[in-house]
Parts: C-alpha cells; sequence; structure tokens
C-alpha cells in the first residue's frame, strides 16, 4: 500500500471471487503486512502447498490485487508484492444479488476472523509486555446523513494513510497494528423525522 494509493472500486464478480478466497486473503494479508515474499516462502509461512500458493498468486496478479517485484527476480524465482490501491465496493444499492451475496460472506469471515485473532492476540499478551496496553477499544455513535457518514469514512481512510509506513522503512520499535472500521445503522432505534 502506497502513502496515498489510488482508489480502486472493485466491482466484477470475477475479481470479487477471487479475492473472497479463503487462501488468497490470508496471502494478501501476509504480503501487506510483511512485504515482498515468493510463493514458496508465502507457502512455507502460512502451511500451504507451493504449487497451490503460485496458483492463487497468478490469480490474484490477474485482477490487480499482487504485481510481480521484478528487480528482485532471481532465475525463475519470482516475488511478489500486495498491489498499491485503497479497494472500494460498489456502494450495497448498486450491487446485484450475487456481488451482495460474494461480499456479505467476504465480509462476515473477514469479521469472524478479526475476532478470533483479537481474543488470541489479548489471551496471549503477558501483562508486562509493553504491548500489552496496545488493544485500544470504542464502541460509539454518531447521529449523521448518509452524506456525513460517507466523509466520516474517507476521513478514517485519510488518517490510516498518515500513520502507514511501508515495512522495510518501518521504526526497529514499531509493531503491526490491525484497525478496523464498521460502521451500520442501529437496528433498534427508528431513523430521523419517524
Amino acid at each position: 500500500m502506497a502513502k496515498n494509493p489510488g482508489k480502486r472500486t472493485v466491482g466484477d464478480i470475477a475479481a470479487l471471487k477471487a479475492l473472497a478466497h479463503p487462501r488468497r486473503q490470508r496471502i494478501l494479508e501476509q504480503l501487506s503486512s510483511a512485504g515482498p515474499a515468493t510463493s514458496a516462502s508465502l507457502a512455507r509461512h502460512l502451511d500451504l502447498n507451493t504449487g497451490a500458493t503460485s496458483y492463487h498468486l497468478r490469480e490474484l496478479a490477474r485482477h490487480g490485487f499482487v504485481e510481480e517485484v521484478p528487480d528482485r527476480a532471481h532465475g525463475r524465482e519470482r516475488w511478489w508484492r500486495a498491489s498499491s490501491a485503497d479497494l472500494r465496493f460498489p456502494l450495497r444499492s448498486e450491487q446485484d444479488p450475487e456481488t451482495r451475496k460474494v461480499l456479505d460472506k467476504l465480509g462476515r469471515r473477514a469479521y469472524a476472523q478479526d475476532m478470533r485473532d483479537f481474543i488470541a492476540a489479548q489471551a496471549d499478551m503477558a501483562p508486562d509486555d509493553p504491548w500489552s496496553d496496545a488493544f485500544p477499544f470504542s464502541r460509539g455513535t454518531i447521529r449523521v446523513t448518509p452524506e456525513q457518514l460517507h466523509a466520516f469514512f474517507e476521513d478514517y481512510i485519510a488518517l490510516l494513510g498518515r500513520y502507514w509506513s511501508d515495512p522495510a522503512d518501518a521504526d526497529p520499535e514499531s509493531r503491526l497494528m490491525h484497525t478496523r472500521f464498521l460502521a451500520y445503522p442501529d437496528p433498534g432505534s427508528p431513523g430521523a423525522g419517524e
């Protein structure tokens, strides 16, 4: 991810299905967090088959989610990195039923995995570890119009961009932190004006 990546809306169903594949998600997460890698090193790190990992990388590349790093290649060894883009999906109102089904499944799987990872990280952290306080949590509510919510989200993305750094350039004392944004209308309260 570049400091100011260009926005890319992914609406093509074939690209969405390629992105939603669980192993491809793991590959993308690894490339995004640790930087460029070969299919062999990814397979070792993720405990996957090398041939299948190469296939998944080619599929991700076909849809523009990863790209080769030619200056790191040696002979037949190919290096890959996550493509630099601020990935967006079509608005829910613009999604056809098949697109909505794929994105809903992707979202449910991602948030369930996030919660498992959060719980595991808390359980594994020793109380005297300097990072033991690195679990900020906030639950809040805001009353906004759809336009204001869109602006709020863009501000959040801009804030992430301010703090992003390339793994190769990061401070040695830094640590990769997962951040998530989730907003949804309160199902129990009526909208304004009702």
